[in-house]
Parts: C-alpha cells; sequence; structure tokens
C-alpha cells in the first residue's frame, strides 16, 4: 500500500497530536546554516508537523496568581518530554514500515549554540568568561549549561547541536502563523500548542502555506503586558519561509529568559521583599532593565535567588506567561481565533500586579 499524506495525517491524530501539517523542505531555503534542518537529514524532502494543544487552564493558576507549577510541568514537561514523543514514536513506526526514513524531534530547548531568533552565535562569552559560567553551572541540570564548545565533525558541515527554529518549521508545515509576540499562532487554538517534528524521504503531499485570515492582530497587548518589558513595540524580525513573510517583535532574549524563571519584585511572590531590596548579585539591576542581560548576569540572578524558588526541577517554574495570557485573552475578547472556544473568558479584569 502507497503511504499518502491522509494516511499520515489520520495516524497522527489517532496517537494524539490535535493537528498535523506536511510542508516541503525546500521552504527552508535561505535559513542560516545553523538552523536549516536539511544537516539533520539531507535527503529528506518533507517535514511534517505536529500540534499538542495546551490546555487553557494550566494557565489559571498563573493567571490568579495562585499556583504557578502547573504550566510548565504539563505544558512544558508534560507535552515536550512525555506526550509528543510518544505521538512521534507512533508515527514514525508508520512511516518505516512503509520503506520511509523517519528522523523525528521532540522539542529539546537546547540554546546557547545560536540564537532562536535569527540563527546568530548565541555564545559570545569571552573565553575566560564560557569557563566562568560554566564552573557556575556544574551543579545545575543539563537544562541550564547553554554554553557549548562545538566545532563540526568535518569541513563544511555545521556544530553541533544544531538546533532549527520550531516556530518557522510550524509556519513552513502550513499550520499558521507568527504573531507579534514571536509565539506560533494556529487559528484553532490562538498561542496554546507546542509543536514536533518528523523529517522524511516519503514522497508525501505538502500542504499549503497558511493563507487564511489573520491571526495576530496587531494588538500589542503582548507588548503592554510584559512584565519586563522585552518585547519591542516599533522594532521586528523579519524572516521569508517559503515565500510567506514572517514578522515579529525584537525581544530582548536573556531579559526575558530572566523574567519567566525569577520575573521581578512586582511579579515573584517566592522571594522576600528584602531580597530585591537589597539588590543581591545585581540583580534587581538586570530584572528592571539597568543591567546588560546576558548570559553571566543571568547567572548572578540565579545565584541570588535559586535559594528562595529552586529550578533544578528541569522546566523552569514559570511566573510570568503575560505574553500568552494577553494573547488568549484579547482573541477571547476581541473577536478572533478563539473568540467563541470557551463558554467564559480567561480573564474578567485586570492582570495582577504585586503590591510592594
Amino acid at each position: 500500500m502507497t503511504l499518502t499524506s491522509e494516511m499520515v495525517k489520520q495516524a497522527a491524530l489517532a496517537a494524539g497530536a490535535d493537528l498535523c501539517g506536511i510542508g516541503d523542505m525546500a521552504r527552508f531555503e535561505g535559513a542560516p546554516k545553523e538552523m536549516d534542518p536539511r544537516y539533520i537529514f539531507p535527503e529528506a524532502t518533507r517535514v511534517i508537523g505536529l500540534v499538542f494543544r495546551i490546555p487553557r487552564g494550566v494557565q489559571r493558576g498563573i493567571e490568579e496568581g495562585i499556583q504557578f507549577y502547573q504550566y510548565p510541568s504539563m505544558a512544558y514537561g508534560g507535552i515536550n518530554e512525555i506526550y509528543a514523543p510518544a505521538v512521534l514514536y507512533s508515527l514514525g513506526k508508520l512511516i518505516e514500515d512503509h520503506g520511509y526514513e523517519a528522523a523525528v524531534y521532540r522539542n529539546t530547548g537546547a540554546r546557547g549554540v545560536v540564537s532562536d531568533m535569527d540563527g546568530s552565535p548565541g555564545n559570545t562569552l569571552s573565553p575566560e568568561e564560557q569557563i566562568e559560567v560554566m564552573e557556575q553551572a556544574k551543579t545545575k541540570t543539563a537544562h541550564h549549561r547553554s554554553v557549548q564548545f562545538t566545532r563540526p565533525v568535518r569541513e563544511g558541515n555545521v556544530a553541533p547541536d544544531l538546533q532549527f527554529h520550531f516556530r518557522l518549521a510550524a509556519v513552513a508545515c502550513g499550520l499558521g502563523e507568527i504573531g507579534w509576540s514571536k509565539m506560533f499562532l494556529t487559528p484553532q487554538f490562538g498561542p496554546l500548542q507546542r509543536v514536533a517534528f518528523l523529517f522524511t524521504d516519503a514522497p508525501l503531499e505538502p500542504d499549503p502555506m497558511y493563507s487564511g485570515p489573520p491571526i495576530c492582530r496587531r494588538c500589542m497587548a503582548c507588548v503592554r503586558e510584559c512584565p519586563g518589558q522585552c518585547l519591542s513595540k516599533t522594532e521586528s524580525i523579519v524572516v521569508n519561509v517559503g515565500g510567506k513573510k514572517c514578522e515579529w517583535g525584537k525581544l530582548d532574549e536573556w531579559k526575558c529568559y530572566a523574567f519567566y524563571t525569577h520575573a521581578g519584585r512586582k511579579f515573584n511572590p517566592f522571594v522576600p521583599k528584602e531580597v530585591f531590596d537589597k539588590n543581591e548579585n545585581g540583580c534587581l539591576d538586570l530584572l528592571e532593565g539597568k543591567a546588560p542581560a546576558n548570559e553571566k548576569e543571568i547567572m548572578k540572578v540565579y545565584g541570588a535567588l535559586e535559594k528562595y524558588f529552586p529550578t533544578w526541577v528541569g522546566y523552569n517554574m514559570a511566573k510570568c506567561g503575560g505574553c500568552i495570557r494577553a494573547c488568549v485573552s484579547m482573541l477571547e475578547k476581541k473577536g478572533g481565533c478563539m473568540e467563541h472556544r470557551f463558554k467564559e473568558p480567561l480573564r474578567t479584569g485586570k492582570a495582577w500586579v504585586m503590591d510592594r
């Protein structure tokens, strides 16, 4: 029996994916070498993208300022580590059973060799600073060891570990678009999903790029509600994928990472007020934008705050999520893809800010 795109999609949905799209690998033409998945499997002609919805309810604890662990444990760890790999494995077997190769690729969270924004080198520290950061990171999990010393295995190759841009790959599969917040948006779930991929040499029929009504309204709620003001309202990144223009607001990635994990005095109920007042290791300066946000400075923040709220659990506990919750709220209230999905909206009042 000939393997068809419809067979692949039906199998993906039956195994537990919420959406499945198939893209042509040629749509990655022009991607930075360090982010081009064609180096992973040069003979692959198709990329299969799988979408796994994030239950809106895991945002509820953050929205109310009461419970902060369910979002990273269920929407990150649960999907990335358990659910998506099982579906990838099942779908990969189907493709192999038809005589084609299936290179599965789950969300790894790899970072450091290249930026997930534009493919520019992410490891910009001097050798002395790299050693210092590595020494500081020895007691942390591999998830935090983002400084890597790698070299290509042969001339002309890229250094491992190659990390392609997941959200742009989802665009290449025709599943949706990237919003101003840099989040991937689908017409079915807005910003509430994770994605995983499979590369294959199976001659499947690719899906067209998404061409429906714009999902992102450019309302800038994500900019307004970012507690660290990490997202620009005026500067943007523009990338073309398979002839489709993708544009999102310029993001201060390291500052975003700091705020997501440790927030600031107005958004972190786990750290005593006096810790911020003392500005230990300059953490408050960084979190409030008074110091440069880079890997070395982020490590200082961890050193100052981790004793109060450890990050060794593997997936950092979310204290922010401002851009996602803002996007969901606007899509539900102001008309958009999520307008009629739920009987009641996520938010009925204003987003909370701690009174300090």
